[in-house]
């Protein structure tokens, strides 16, 4: 059962307008619903579509497209603004500025925020309970004799220098940082991957059940609101 924050719902209840700040990012609400999330692990749209290779230099993307990206960063940004222990919280009142050139957001109610957000931190440990490969340097480890990869586990792989952190390979990726943590614990469970802070565990390595991308199921369901609204 999700239960939502009593600040979140009393944010909503009132319908309050303004900036909820923590340490770890903002969420922007416009009568109680959050129309912008932002945080500084989380890359912004333009990088979403540019370095993730999604908007090449010839084509534009529909409205319908464009405001399915745009949550999708809403709710990447929003897992990493409400993560417990991210520092003290406050909400400041007052009029959202809209973020750069881009009509506003689809407004999305807290509860819903706030259920998306747990739903991937269940993931998360479902899939490797020690959260402290978050935010170590990823550091490749040699695949078993037999032992396959995916493309993208492939493509991260080979950002996985030592210097990185999961956040930071997003960045350099173009990929929304929940999807890249959640690829980062799979390869730790998988016995792909090692950090200072974390041995990688015994023989024989093991590859998780396979499954669903979390950002690609969340963009059909937002795809599917959207068309029902039209």
């Amino acid at each position: 059962m999700t239960v939502v924050s009593p600040l979140l719902l009393r944010l909503a209840a009132e319908a309050a307008t303004g900036a909820l700040l923590r340490d770890h990012g903002t969420l922007h609400l416009v009568d109680g619903r959050v129309v912008h999330a932002e945080s500084p692990v989380a890359p912004g749209l333009d990088v979403l579509l540019t370095a993730g290779g999604r908007l090449p230099p010839d084509r534009r993307l529909g409205d319908g497209e464009l405001e399915i990206c745009r949550l999708g960063a809403l709710f990447d940004a929003a897992f990493f603004a409400l993560t417990p222990g991210s520092g003290p919280t406050r909400f400041r009142y007052g009029p959202v500025e809209r973020p750069g050139p881009l009509p506003p957001v689809r407004p999305v109610p807290l509860a819903d925020v706030e259920r998306e957000t747990r739903r991937r931190r269940e993931l998360l440990d479902g899939v490797w309970p020690y959260p402290a490969v978050d935010t170590a340097p990823v550091v490749a480890r040699p695949a078993a004799p037999g032992q396959t990869v995916t493309l993208r586990q492939r493509a991260l792989l080979a950002y996985a220098d030592g210097t990185r952190t999961p956040t930071e390979l997003a960045r350099a990726l173009g990929r929304p940082a929940f999807h890249t943590l959640l690829e980062v614990r799979r390869l730790a469970a998988a016995g792909l991957i090692a950090t200072p802070l974390e041995p990688a565990p015994s023989p024989p390595r093991w590859m998780p059940p396979t499954v669903p991308d979390p950002d690609t199921a969340l963009l059909h369901r937002l795809r599917d609101a959207l068309e029902a609204h039209l």
